[in-house]
């Protein structure tokens, strides 16, 4: 039986292309030709920016979060809903992450919950926002929250590469922005992550930590502990040919997204996950809630997916419920948003390659149980 994907690469041809000339040249190790070039034209993409391409988008965190100085019992808000790898970096410096509720407009950090967490911690190093399966966060409110506070925002837009707020790029807002191009994301270079911030300075402190943090010398000098987190110029060129096709991947997950918004107009208990009005998503995964009164369960369709070869996915399980973070303080929206999210959610298949013979046996797998149910 035929597997139909979550959300899985897609090639275009390119890629082989660019992994081609580090082979010819010899350049297959960290740094290289790819790898400058890729910082450049992602940054020219974003708007001129700086960008330090990386293993990963968790490293990128780790080093934005190394940038702002946070240390040992400092405190930092970040989004709950969000996978883990947002808060593990927090960690690692034995700081206190303090989970932000989502708000039910764009399920996104809430505003209000933001003033909630200042009115008890009033002097955090750092505010890191996510922009949940694609959607931008309310950032205008939430960039006056941090400004009235003067204290700086890490935008986590590994989510949300192509997406825009008021016409401008998420990544782009906040002090330092993180990019992730892991195996599922809008685009891949099979695993890897990207700093950007138009601060020059950000980004070649990071490139430097990111190598070890090697002085100036002939010899192997450090005055600091570094990291083994710099991008490899092969994975760099899968990822030059995979930027050429981003507004086309974009396109085409937005196609995605309206065929589901479609197939359910009529099913008064299915909501997509909403997006901002005062900006464009990328649409990177489509996803639903069922009302609570519905007789059908998140659980339910998952197991039929599944059992028909789909894959699927809950919708992130919110950090503040997560064992390892059960000691961290959280500050409510009003009810628990990010909680009930969860609980009445999931993702559905996204996969660019889905054929339309995919997207019907998907949408009827799902319709199937309100049609039984009457629950319409």
């Amino acid at each position: 039986m035929k597997r139909i994907y979550l959300s899985s690469p897609t090639m275009h041809g390119e890629e082989q292309e660019f992994v081609k000339e580090a082979f010819d040249s010899n350049w297959v190790a960290p740094l290289g030709a790819n790898v400058d070039n890729f910082e450049k034209e992602l940054a020219a993409y974003l708007g001129s920016f700086h960008g330090a391409a990386l293993s990963s988008g968790t490293a990128a965190i780790h080093l934005a979060l190394r940038m702002l100085s946070v240390r040992q019992g400092d405190a930092v808000f970040v989004s709950s809903l969000t996978f883990s790898a947002t808060c593990n970096p927090i960690m690692y410096e034995k700081a206190n992450p303090i989970f932000i509720d989502s708000e039910p407009d764009t399920w996104n950090m809430s505003p209000k919950a933001l003033r909630k967490a200042f009115s008890k911690y009033p002097h955090p190093k750092a505010v890191i926002v996510v922009h949940l399966y694609g959607t931008p966060a309310k950032l205008d409110e939430i960039m006056a929250i941090c400004d009235e506070h003067n204290v700086p925002l890490i935008e986590d837009a590994a989510e949300s590469l192509g997406s825009s707020y008021q016409g401008k790029m998420t990544g782009t807002f906040g002090r330092m922005g993180i990019l992730s191009f892991n195996g599922n994301k809008i685009i891949t270079t099979s695993g890897g992550g990207m700093l950007v911030s138009d601060e020059k300075d950000f980004v070649e402190r990071a490139r430097f930590l990111s190598t070890q943090a090697r002085d100036r010398a002939r010899h192997y000098q450090h005055s600091q502990v570094g990291f083994n987190y710099r991008m490899s110029n092969i994975v760099a060129g899968i990822g030059r040919g995979q930027l050429l096709h981003l507004d086309e991947h974009i396109e085409l997950k937005k196609k995605i997204y309206y065929q589901y918004k479609e197939a359910f107009k009529d099913i008064s208990v299915i909501k997509l996950n909403p997006l901002n009005a005062d900006g464009e998503a990328n649409y990177w995964l489509s996803c639903i809630t069922i009302d609570s009164g519905s007789s059908v369960k998140p659980d339910q369709i998952m197991d039929a997916l599944e059992k028909e070869n789909i894959e699927c996915r809950p919708i992130w399980k919110p950090m503040h419920q997560q064992p390892v973070f059960a000691e961290y303080d959280y500050f409510l929206h009003d009810a628990d948003v990010s909680a009930d999210i969860f609980a009445r959610g999931l993702c559905l298949p996204s996969d660019i390659k889905n054929t339309d013979e995919d997207m019907a046996k998907i949408i009827t797998i799902v319709r199937g149980f309100f049609e039984c149910t009457r629950d319409l």
